[in-house]
């Protein structure tokens, strides 16, 4: 369909019957998620396949194909849906594609090998909203990405898309904008939690002009990829929620701030702008309501440190992205010295939904103090990995089993960090807990931009507190001496307790820098970085006891800590852990018992794990002394035990 510039609302609305009237929902469309993960997996190769197959079978025509942005469950990708029907496939291969096409488009049958099965019981889900792991979702920011190309404009605007800046635009002054959002009590989702309302209009009421709107597309926490999804699958959603912000708060002009090392969603986000000048929703006179609103694109450098707000002002400068000394807030002075409004992407797409539905709609969902729906990036030893779109006050347990689908191999739930690295972590007697933001700072931990990370029996907290601490000791700017010089020597005592080299004060010293760390550091990442040693020495302090007093690590992962034998009554002389050992410390033979040279051994757990598990002679031990090992006179195997240890290994 060709682009013409709309210059009304009404327009607007002529448009979208037309899309719709174009589009017949009878017809067979496979819709095939693209985004950074299904990337990963192929789906470049099973859309040439497809588009290759339709060719061959003579069904271009008859059979529409849409790539999408993410569906969330990426540990299973690509996936591919077929609609009318709503048949999802996962793990979808171009060897695949032939026979999708033959039984499922022309035969409508069911290829019962690529539908999801569920682990315990095998039974298999044909829709994709009935896989439990989508089943007990509430999708509404993340809607779009199942059906939208997000290089498609008319596919957002078939969905509504723009409707709400038309109501705007036609129907409300920037007042009442601003105050629908308060009375909504968006709270922003980028970390902080602070009322999107209020922050809008302190920008809106600030001396100075022009005034800005940002989005914060940086999203630097491992793990966490909601705001690149949002951005690769719906863009226009997020460019919608800016333009009503900047409507509401008197800007022109637009920043999204977006990491470099997210390609699919800066193309993406590319074509949008473009698109959404072409029909007139970006540029001078929108909708013919004589507001004029541009965007520009910053490419960030990839700094973590660069997502808090004034060092990404700084950034966007082309100054060097590391924080400003926070005396005037950046809504009265930020980039270029200018009141300036930031927000994350999935605060601004929220926006849209707000004004299309209302602030009562949205203040029914969530708890009393964080209203609406919150991404999380659910990641760890968890069974079902990904994106996970929840009302606020949904409990851990919830996401955790429900979702999730509970703890990988069976093991025992340990703790979940929430909140990325600067997020504290939360053991199992909180897993009720209602998720906002109000009660994750409550039990030392926050909401942070989404990301939760499960934790299972066979992780050291105490290493995992040195992990989160070394990564944030490598990304902090350095500018302030709380956060840099504080991570650092937290950093060293961590590395000395995991070594075993642990010493009475060391709890108490990292308590000491903690709490000046959060007093007096200069950004929010100093002020937070202490909150995973903070929360597990609340939380896990017996661990931290042990490393230093017992030299023992009770998950036996610290190295310096544990040492692997083997039991001599177990050992069916099977000969794989001598021969994989890549120091050639142990010895033996057939018939023999094998024994690890302790000298040699450097600890890399090879032996333990190739050992049979019916087996299961190789042990990892902590805190005590290995056993001596057997008299070379003694260690001679009985022939019916190697003979019985032959046929397990058949």
């Amino acid at each position: 369909m060709p682009r013409t510039r709309l210059n009304s609302g009404q327009e607007l609305r002529e448009l979208r019957r037309k899309i719709v009237a174009g589009r017949d929902l009878n017809k067979p469309f496979i819709t095939l998620c693209s985004g950074t993960a299904c990337h990963a997996t192929g789906s470049d190769a099973v859309a040439a396949a497809i588009q290759e197959e339709l060719e061959k079978q003579g069904l271009t025509e008859q059979v529409g194909v849409r790539r999408t942005g993410c569906h969330g469950f990426c540990e299973r990708g690509p996936i591919l849906v077929i609609y009318p029907e709503e048949i999802c496939y996962l793990g979808v291969t171009p060897e695949d594609v032939p026979e999708i096409v033959s039984e499922t488009i022309k035969g409508k049958r069911i290829i019962e090998r690529l539908l999801y099965a569920e682990p315990s019981t095998g039974e298999r889900s044909v829709h994709e909203q009935d896989i439990p792991f989508y089943k007990h979702q509430t999708r509404l920011v993340f809607k779009g990405n199942l059906w939208i190309d997000p290089t498609k404009i008319e596919d957002y605007l078939a969905l509504g898309g723009y409707k709400a800046l038309a109501k705007v635009l036609e129907e409300k002054t920037p007042e009442e904008v601003l105050e629908e959002v308060k009375r909504a009590n968006l709270r922003g989702r980028g970390g902080g939690g602070f009322p999107a309302g209020r922050k809008w209009e302190t920008t809106r009421n600030a001396a100075g002009e022009p005034k800005y709107v940002i989005v914060n597309c940086d999203e630097g926490d491992p793990g966490a990829y909601m705001d690149r999804s949002i951005m690769e699958g719906n863009p226009h959603r997020v460019l919608e929620g800016l333009t009503i912000g900047a409507y509401a708060i008197g800007s022109h002009q637009g920043f999204v701030y977006v990491r470099q090392e997210y390609p699919i969603a800066i193309a993406n986000l590319g074509v949008a702008i473009e698109q959404a000048k072409e029909y007139g929703f970006l540029g001078e006179n929108i909708l013919g309501s004589g507001f004029n609103f541009d965007v520009k694109v910053h490419r960030g450098a990839g700094a973590f440190v660069s997502g808090e707000s004034s060092a990404l002002m700084n950034a966007i400068e082309g100054k060097v992205g590391e924080p400003r000394p926070k005396y005037i807030h950046t809504s009265e002075s930020g980039v270029w010295d200018k009141p300036s409004n930031l927000n994350n992407v999935e605060t601004w797409a929220n926006v849209p939904l707000i004004i299309a539905k209302g602030a009562d709609w949205f203040n029914s969902i969530g708890t009393e103090g964080s209203k609406g729906t919150k991404i999380f990036s659910l990641v760890g030893t968890v069974n079902n990995t990904g994106l996970v779109e929840v009302p606020m006050g949904t409990t851990l347990r919830e996401i955790i089993y429900k979702i999730g689908g509970g703890i990988r191999g069976g093991k025992r739930f340990k703790s979940v960090q929430t909140g990325g690295p600067s997020g504290g972590i939360i053991p199992e007697q909180f897993l009720d807990t209602p998720v906002d933001f109000d009660e994750l700072t409550r039990l030392g931990s926050m909401m942070g931009s989404g990301g939760m990370i499960v934790i299972d029996e066979e992780t050291c907290i105490v290493d995992l507190a040195r992990y989160f601490v070394d990564f944030l000791c490598d990304e902090s700017c350095g500018k302030c001496v709380p956060c840099r010089e504080g991570l650092r020597r937290m950093r060293e005592i961590l590395e000395g307790v995991v070594a075993g080299r642990g010493k009475e004060g060391d709890i108490e010293m990292l308590e000491e820098i903690g709490e000046v760390m959060k007093k007096a550091s200069l950004c929010a990442l100093g002020t937070t970085a202490a909150n995973p040693v903070l929360s597990t020495l609340r939380y896990f302090r017996d661990e931290y006891e042990a490393h230093i007093a017992e030299k023992r690590c009770p998950a036996l992962v610290c190295k310096d800590l544990i040492s692997y034998y083997i039991e001599p009554e177990k050992c069916v002389a099977c000969l794989l852990c001598l021969k994989n050992c890549p120091e050639g410390a142990i010895s033996g033979g057939k018939k023999k018992v094998h024994v690890i040279d302790q000298e040699k051994c450097i600890k890399c757990g090879i032996c333990f794990d190739v050992c049979p598990p019916k087996v299961r002679a190789v042990k990892k031990i902590s805190g005590v002394p290995v056993p001596p090992p057997v008299p070379e006179a003694e260690r001679e195997i009985e022939r019916r035990k190697v003979r019985s240890g032959g046929e397990r290994r058949r």
